[in-house]
């Protein structure tokens, strides 16, 4: 088998050029490749198009390459906590491919698996399948390019809309734990988009925080198999953050009442 470790992040993204497109696994901050995206970022690569879910925030994951005008095109399913990302998208700076969330998904898994393309009923009498969705605007506000009309037919007396998949040039991923031989283990929530992201790109790079020999992972855990996984970066856990904080205003005792109030 072959050993696919890489030493650092720089070395594993080092050959991305610009212009490709390019898979990225996690939902809000919860498990982005962050290391992989900054060695991104330092690598140089622009033009990028993006596929994730969302795009990171003003100052993180994605939306450290979106400041720096490094994504022309993106394909997401919500993009409601970056501020820059919302004048860029208005501005007509960036093409955005709004797509819902779980056809999102299939898309990726779809490509992943080898299927072109897939009928669902996500979208079915609405823009997503009708088209005229506004993709870029111009400098004026106006709509520069829309989305175009796609495929509908029945099937037993229900619409479904047809929905090509998705196969990036390249995937960044973050797993719990992977082995040399690039096979993946995902912690809890952190799974997400992650697999998804694997299976779909032509180049998969994963970033773990724990590297393990072969062998020493549970055949029954693995989540993706090495197969899909052409490179394997040791990134420890790195800094981990939360997307938004929603926390309880802090309780003052009432002294107001006394004893009285106990009803003594």
């Amino acid at each position: 088998m072959i050993d696919k470790t890489v030493a650092t992040p720089a070395e594993a993204v080092a050959d991305i050029p610009s212009g490709v497109s390019l898979a990225v696994g996690g939902f809000g901050l919860c498990g982005i490749p962050a290391a992989l995206i900054e060695a991104l970022y330092d690598q140089g690569a622009d033009r990028l198009e993006t596929v994730s879910n969302n795009c990171g925030v003003d100052d993180w994951g994605l939306g450290l390459l979106l400041a720096d005008h490094r994504i022309r095109r993106t394909v997401s399913s919500y993009v409601g906590e970056n501020k820059e990302f919302a004048r860029q998208y208005l501005a007509g700076e960036l093409e955005v491919v709004l797509t819902p969330q779980g056809t999102l998904a299939e898309k990726l898994r779809a490509g992943g698996a080898g299927i072109p393309a897939f009928y669902t009923s996500a979208g079915v009498g609405t823009q997503v399948s009708e088209g005229g969705l506004p993709q870029k605007y111009d400098a004026e506000g106006g709509v520069a390019l829309a989305s175009e009309p796609k495929e509908v037919r029945a099937f037993h007396g229900r619409d479904y809309v047809l929905e090509e998949s998705l196969t990036p040039d390249f995937a960044l991923v973050h797993a719990w734990k992977g082995d040399r031989h690039g096979n993946l283990v995902f912690h809890a929530s952190a799974m997400n988009f992650n697999p998804l992201c694997a299976m779909a790109g032509k180049v998969t790079i994963a970033e773990v925080e724990e590297l393990v020999e072969a062998g020493e992972l549970d055949p029954g855990e693995i989540h993706v198999p090495g197969i899909f996984v052409q490179r394997v970066v040791h990134t420890g856990p790195g800094e981990k953050r939360v997307e938004k904080k929603t926390v309880s205003a802090p309780r003052t005792a009432d002294t107001s009442r006394g004893a009285a109030g106990k009803g003594l």
